[in-house]
């Protein structure tokens, strides 16, 4: 693949127990050049209280610097509260304990994006499932208050949540309330809605599947991103999608001319540029 093209995967995790600087190394090799690293939920840091989610990032940049010692690829990090731990927490300590340790996670997050250790909070949000009408408001108070500090910090928001028709509209909302630009907030798991009048804004993230590509590609506009959403799950090697998917994508653009190089470069290049630069 041209070195020329950039070939960046909006959405990858690490994991200490996966592939991690491995399933980099392949990603790299098919012709990867770039991507955004988002932290996890670890089993090898439980979340008790609201400072656990910081030594979590730590985890992540950990895993970040070694891949950055192993590889040339351009690493974006992402730090944030996992916004569907407000289930289980709230389970354990109680709604209103939850939501504070939740919004501590926040504000860790956004004190690194700060001192450049990340360049977005994410993934946040609320649960992609149905939850109580009380989980569903606590964890759009979180998600506010995300924005508020990401607005503060200025970087984007990465967002983890349901696809629904109201979905981007809701987000959109919400970042007005908080006063951040609608395009510094990154639907995760976008289903191939680009158009400014499904988007309200928002940055569609999309699954780089043929059909999901082909359809978003078909609506005339190269707004938006591409991401595979691997997750190092040793025992899923392949979910969500394969590392290697977006670099296949992407050679498969340039080999068909299905895509412009130019969007490639917008797509790939101009748009995480505009993001994730400070």
């Amino acid at each position: 693949m041209s070195e020329q093209v950039p070939v960046y995967d909006n959405h990858i995790h690490m994991s200490p127990s996966g592939r991690n600087v491995d399933a980099l190394k392949e990603f790299e090799a098919a012709g990867g050049t770039g991507l955004t690293l988002v932290t996890l939920p670890y089993s090898e840091v439980p979340i008790h209280k609201g400072g656990d989610f910081a030594e979590s990032y730590e985890v992540t940049y950990a895993l970040a610097q070694r891949a950055r010692e192993a590889t040339s690829l351009r690493i974006n990090i992402a730090v944030g509260p996992y916004p569907v731990l407000m289930v289980p927490l709230a389970e354990a300590y109680g709604l209103e304990r939850a939501e504070e340790m939740m919004v501590r996670g926040m504000e860790d997050a956004a004190r690194d994006v700060a001192e450049g250790r990340a360049v977005a909070i994410g993934e946040i949000g609320r649960p992609h499932f149905p939850v109580s009408r009380e989980i569903r408001d606590a964890s759009n108070r979180v998600l506010l208050r995300g924005m508020e500090l990401a607005r503060e910090v200025d970087c984007p928001v990465i967002i983890h949540c349901e696809s629904e028709e109201y979905t981007d509209r809701s987000l959109a909302e919400i970042a007005d309330m908080a006063g951040l630009d609608r395009s510094r907030v990154v639907k995760h798991s976008s289903p191939p809605w680009v158009t400014p009048e499904e988007t309200h804004g928002v940055m569609p993230s999309i699954p780089a599947s043929k059909t999901n590509t082909r359809e978003a590609i078909s609506k005339g506009t190269d707004r938006f991103m591409i991401e595979t959403d691997y997750i190092d799950d040793p025992l899923k090697p392949g979910a969500i999608m394969a590392v290697t998917t977006v670099p296949k994508r992407v050679k498969a653009w340039l080999a068909n001319g299905q895509v412009p190089t130019e969007s490639i470069h917008r797509i790939c290049g101009d748009i995480p540029d505009s993001l994730y630069g400070r």
